[in-house]
């Protein structure tokens, strides 16, 4: 995924879903935990709630946190931060 010159909490939400999908593993892990199915999933992408549900999933799991935030060029506290501000 490019780097981010951006801050911007929803490029942040959408760029970290499109990378825990990216990992079926991971991506089966988040509609596992949120009881959603891939068609929910699409519907919600742009619901902000759902973004920061999103956020969640990967603070939940310090690993995936760090690694999504080195994959999008920013720092993991951008991504906290971005879960806050649509939450």
């Amino acid at each position: 995924m490019p780097n981010r010159e951006t801050n911007d909490p929803v490029l942040l939400a959408l760029g970290a879903l499109g990378w825990i999908l990216a990992d079926p593993a991971r991506a089966g892990r988040l509609l596992a935990l949120t009881g959603l199915d891939p068609a929910d999933l699409r519907a919600r992408a742009g619901d902000a709630a759902f973004q920061a549900e999103v956020l969640r999933f990967l603070e939940a799991h310090e690993p995936d946190l760090l690694a999504a935030a080195d994959a999008m060029g920013v720092a993991p506290a951008d991504l906290v931060s971005a879960r806050r501000s649509l939450a």
